[in-house]
């Protein structure tokens, strides 16, 4: 990887040319020319952050980023360099712990991706080095290395498969990691490859590292003694890429064209950077403030010193002479230096001991996230996961949710559920009359079933309109029976039967007919067999695959009968079907698509032809001449698809359902209802995707849907970039310009007054919007496109590539006000928008699922389990786990997650910043006010042990506790009512307001302590014997009353008292007091001066003291309890949270 950046950087070889020459097994071609090994990245993979040479200075850097780390050091260095009133060590000690435990945090959460690394780069793959197989670590792998895979193994880098062990030279490969969809591809062998791999001499040629999954372009070399060189075209249909898995194949052999970092999967993979929640940022800003009041201070006390000196006899007294060097001393280095001293005298307002706490707190809290119960799922017996505990409390402050689909969202398994046949009504459950019965009669208003011939040429197109293929399996699995044999021999029963298919809505439809009697056996050599009602098996010729595409939305078979006939069979999206068939057969089937579509189902109509001898003639001549086309090769077939497709008959249509993850409406709609807005980010279909936002409820009967698509923006018969313009301004219009203004608080409902929209956008035309021409206005269309997606109520972004997905992200997360944003996906090919998103959440692959890998049927559920092996348990099946922040099992699990702990875990570091603000100012203020009694000399009101352990001991445990147990709403309530989420959104509780309110309040009570003190010290003999107390007497009663004080404030403020409350708040009180007695009450012998002894003792013997202590406690805690009991609570929930506000008293959630 630093090489391929030097490349870039001094105009290496990847920045001059567009193509890279590849010489296949690393061996020269042809054998007489000089062989130069060409330069190319290792196979690494990095996703680790550190290493162990650069980790003390990065991290130590960012550390220092922090302004409170950065100030304490300067501090520190300030009390090491000149003389001032506080020891280094006071300093110093909090910094060096503070520093210590963030970087052994940080360093052992690197060192955990440094093992899932290793485990990647360490795993063991086979490579043919001289024609025989030898084992080696895949970090090891070389461009032009041949690489052998077997089944249910994922491919270690990207490669041009050269030789498969299936007879028709070719392999199925799952890409669910990479682009979502989790049904089987097929991929293609390089044609008239040479079987003996060891005499291969050949070079491939192919374009340079990019990230596009679904585009290629190569050509190969193959050189022969004694003749010209074979040259063959290579394209996607060749590559195979990293992370995906071999399936249905015992073996293949491909050669490494891209590897490590320049793998498609690689260059979709968004680089790690520093997540920083918005309380760091809130806290930063409070520091800049308390910064500016500290400086405030110092230039006050500055000021008035050499004021107070300037007055007669005050520079020098006769008690006080001056040395020789002090009169030496220049008056501005002399003010600067008392500036400096003043600063370090009051530094303890900036406290840098709340990072420690904050970093204690996310760390242990993380802990009740693993331990929850409610997250373990005992399928996987696995629970949550914690990767980065520094963003808990951004799980209480999400806006945007962007959800992967397939495998998140749903469990991508497909159901048939019913069928229309001539506009009569079937069902997949009904066994009357042949497996068919009429459940809701017709469309029209005979009440009659479809002819048979009807219904036999619907369950026909099933069977033969798809590329299905039936799952090899071994003797074990079949027991001996063959799947493509002669009729005579037994056949597996049909509930055992195994399907592999590039989309699952294709198996649903073959296992749908194979539930009325129609059983499709497999392709063998071109030619499919089916098995009919009456047990015949019926073959047939297959001449011609029109495959599907986004903007045709429709594939099609031609096939040829024993008796000859020439049938095409078309399946596809109404609106694509219904304008090439006769429209007096389109009302018969209307309604049906119409009513299956509301209720989320997925639709397609179900058409055929049949083709006269001329006709098939000339669609087979242009069907060869276009695939054989090097230049504009798809809109050639485009054309011919076109020309066939049309003046067909309609048989019926299907509606298939896509099974969705448990409780994901319910999550949805609670998340919704927090004032979240979903996105779903999708690779797959959109058609697939637009059923399933239905089914979660995300799209309503109600909404309006606009479409900015491949399809809409060729629709006008105009050009791209003249329709994305249009298209954009009337979107803009309906939903921004012409709606309604949003109103706080207000829940969807079925039936709204105001429209609801839902934008539906795919990969091509967000490139479009993202990179249009230079003649366009690209801020513009951006900011169009952001503002349209802001105001519909759900968005639907299908056929994403895995970067994409991250712009996406990356857009809304830098759009007006910065809202909070996160994303949760499962495959590989989420990973990029985890890592752009603020918060990144993996959802931990099911161990029956596998990774996406869905069930495609029977026999493979053994199937499933082994991919649960050797990719989700395994290396590149948790990618999305590993670089997520947090992981769980399912995706009902969210819903806890954000409405919960989220919820509680805001509140409690949005009170401890705020406490320890407070907390602090009531410390140092009385310093402060004592300057002006003292003549501005610098003399500290508080002994320096009080200084040193006042935030380390006396006051850190109780808040650190209250910060990890405490629970103002019970979570069963905040769980029924997903509206307290909206409570504290936009950092409501770390806002400028509540800052001011905790501001004020530590003023009024330093102010207190100090005044309440010094009327007590007007009585000059505050003992028995007629003694008078000193400065450290003083000093000692007022902190005595600040740390009883702030220890108060923080019991009234909790809600959820537990033992460990009780413990540390009474305990820390205990331990001042204590603590207070011991080190006045020894001498002790590594102190110079002893300031404190017996001090506490001497005060604690005056009734007058204790009567002041005790009444400016009252006094200052006055507020607090007059508007705990006068304030009336707010906002909707009021009469409902007071009923159940009794259940989090004795009742913890872990």
């Amino acid at each position: 990887m630093l090489r391929r950046r030097l490349n870039r950087l001094f105009g290496g070889d990847e920045k001059r040319v567009d193509s890279r020459t590849i010489y296949v097994g690393n061996r020269p071609c042809p054998a007489t020319e000089t062989f130069i090994p060409p330069k190319f990245c290792d196979n690494r993979i990095v996703s680790s952050k550190y290493t162990i040479w650069n980790f003390l200075p990065k991290n130590l850097f960012e550390q220092f980023r922090r302004i409170a780390n950065f100030y304490f050091l300067i501090i520190f260095l300030v009390q090491v360099i000149v003389d001032t009133p506080t020891s280094p060590v006071t300093s110093g000690l909090p910094l060096f712990f503070v520093i210590t435990v963030t970087a052994i945090k940080q360093g052992y959460e690197d060192w955990l991706r440094h093992k899932a690394d290793s485990e990647v780069n360490k795993y063991p793959v086979r490579v043919l080095e001289d024609g025989q197989p030898a084992r080696k670590d895949s970090e090891k792998i070389k461009v032009g290395d041949i690489v052998e895979v077997v089944e249910d193994e994922t491919f270690p880098c990207d490669l041009i498969l050269l030789q498969s062990s299936r007879d028709d030279d070719t392999c199925f490969v799952t890409t669910a990691s990479l682009d979502g969809e989790s049904n089987h591809k097929t991929h293609y062998t390089v044609p008239d490859m040479e079987k003996d791999l060891q005499s291969l001499s050949a070079t491939i040629e192919c374009e340079q590292p990019q990230p596009d999954l679904y585009k290629f372009v190569g050509r190969m070399h193959i050189y022969k003694p004694e003749h010209d060189p074979a040259v063959r075209s290579l394209g996607p249909e060749n590559l195979l890429l990293k992370g995906a898995t071999l399936k249905n194949t015992k073996k293949i052999y491909g050669v490494a064209v891209y590897t490590g970092m320049e793998t498609k999967m690689a260059l979709n993979y968004q680089g790690k950077s520093q997540k920083r929640s918005a309380v760091e940022k809130s806290i930063n800003a409070f520091l800049l403030v308390y910064l500016c009041i500290l400086i405030s201070k110092a230039v006050v006390c500055t000021t008035l010193k050499y004021v107070w000196q300037s007055q007669d006899g005050q520079d020098e007294p006769w008690y006080n002479q001056k040395t020789e060097k002090e009169k030496g001393t220049i008056l501005y280095v002399k003010m600067f230096t008392d500036f400096l001293s003043f600063m370090v005298l009051f530094n303890f307002i900036i406290p840098v001991s709340m990072y420690v706490t904050v970093e204690m707190q996310k760390f242990l809290g993380s802990f009740f996230i693993t331990w929850d119960r409610d997250f373990f799922d005992p399928e996987i017996e696995e629970g949550a996961l914690v990767n980065t505990s520094d963003l808990n409390e951004e799980l209480g402050q999400v806006e945007y949710v962007f959800t992967d689909k397939t495998g998140t969202l749903t469990q991508n398994n497909m159901e048939f559920i019913e069928c229309c046949i001539d506009g009569f009504q079937y069902t997949a459950f009904s066994s009357e009359l042949d497996s068919f019965c009429v459940t809701d009669g017709p469309v029209s208003t005979f009440q009659e079933k479809a002819g048979r011939e009807k219904e036999e040429l619907f369950l026909r197109a099933l069977c033969l309109c798809h590329t299905v293929q039936v799952k090899e399996a071994g003797p074990d699995e079949l027991g001996g029976d063959q799947v493509d044999g002669p009729a005579s021999e037994p056949l597996r029963p049909a509930e055992q039967r195994g399907f592999i298919a590039s989309s699952p809505d294709e198996v649903a439809l073959v296992k749908g007919a194979m539930r009325y009697g129609f059983t499709f056996l497999g392709l063998e050599s071109k030619t499919m067999k089916i098995k009919n009602w009456q047990n015949d098996v019926e073959e047939y010729e297959l001449l011609h695959v029109l495959n599907f595409d986004p903007v045709r939305r429709r594939m099609s078979v031609i096939v040829r009968s024993k008796s000859g006939d020439t049938l095409l069979f078309c399946k596809g999206a109404d609106s694509s079907i219904f304008p090439r068939v006769r429209p007096e057969e389109v009302e018969r089937i209307r309604m049906h698509v119409q009513r299956s579509a509301t209720e989320g189902y997925r639709t397609l109509c179900v058409a055929y032809k049949r083709l006269s001898v001329d006709e098939y003639a000339a669609a087979d001549a242009g069907l060869r001449e276009a695939r054989l086309a090097l230049q504009d090769r798809e809109e050639k077939l485009m054309a011919v698809y076109n020309q066939v497709e049309t003046a067909m008959s309609l048989i019926g249509a299907t509606a298939v359902e896509d099974r969705l993850q448990e409780e994901a409406a319910q999550t949805m709609e609670a998340l919704q209802g927090a004032g979240m807005k979903v996105w779903v980010l999708t690779g797959d279909k959109m058609e697939t995707a637009k059923s399933t936002c239905y089914a979660c409820r995300l799209f309503r009967r109600s909404t309006e849907l606009l479409e900015l698509t491949v399809r809409t923006l060729e629709s006008g018969g105009r050009r791209r970039e003249e329709m994305l313009h249009d298209l954009l301004f009337d979107f803009h219009r309906k939903a921004v310009q012409d709606a309604p203004p949003a109103r706080a608080g207000v829940n969807r409902s079925w039936s709204s007054a105001n429209p609801e929209y839902g934008f539906i956008v795919d990969g091509a035309a967000l490139a479009l919007v993202m990179n249009p021409s230079p003649d366009t206005n690209c801020s513009r269309y951006r900011s169009l496109f952001l503002q349209i997606c802001q105001n519909c109520t759900a968005v639907l972004c299908c056929r994403m590539a895995p970067l994409q997905k991250a712009q996406i992200v990356k857009m809304v997360k830098n759009s007006k006000g910065s809202p909070i944003t996160l994303s949760i996906g499962d495959g590989a090919n989420d990973v990029s928008m985890i890592l752009e998103a603020h918060v990144g959440i993996g959802k931990i692959p099911s161990a029956l699922l596998g990774e996406k890998s869905g069930r495609c049927g029977g026999g493979c559920a053994r199937v499933s389990a082994s991919v649960c092996a050797a990719g989700v348990k395994g290396k590149e099946g948790r990618q999305a786990v590993r670089n997520s922040d947090y992981a769980i099992p399912k995706l009902k699990h969210l819903r806890k997650l954000l409405l919960a702990h989220g919820h509680l875990y805001y509140i409690r570091i949005a009170h401890l910043v705020q406490y320890f603000f407070y907390k602090n100012l009531c410390f140092i203020l009385p310093q402060f006010l004592y300057q002006f009694f003292c003549g501005c000399s610098q003399q500290p009101l508080y002994d320096a042990a009080y200084l040193t352990m006042y935030n380390i001991c006396f006051t850190s445990m109780p808040i650190l506790a209250y910060s990890l147990l405490e629970q103002q709403i019970a979570i069963e309530v905040l769980l029924d009512n997903a509206t307290l989420y909206r409570d504290i959104a936009k950092n409501a509780m770390l806002r400028w307001g509540p800052f001011l309110y905790w501001t004020v309040l530590a003023v009024f009570q330093g102010l207190i302590f100090f005044f309440g003190v010094k009327y007590l010290f007007s009585n000059p003999a505050l003992q028995d014997n007629g003694q008078v107390f000193g400065n450290w007497s003083y000093g000692t009663i007022v902190f005595t009353v600040l740390v009883f004080t702030v220890t108060l404030k923080l019991a009234l403020d909790t809600r959820h008292w537990t033992w460990i409350n009780h413990f540390v708040i009474w305990g820390s009180l205990a331990f001042y007091v204590v603590f207070s007695f011991f080190w006045g009450g020894i001498i002790w012998p590594f102190l110079k001066q002893q300031r404190l002894y017996f001090v506490f003792f001497n005060m604690l013997s005056s009734v007058s003291a204790w009567l002041v202590i005790i009444l400016l406690i009252v006094l200052s805690l006055l507020p607090d309890i007059l508007l705990g009991v006068l304030r009336k609570p707010r906002g909707p929930h009021t009469q409902q949270l007071s009923k159940e506000s009794l259940l989090y008293v004795d009742r913890s959630p872990w």
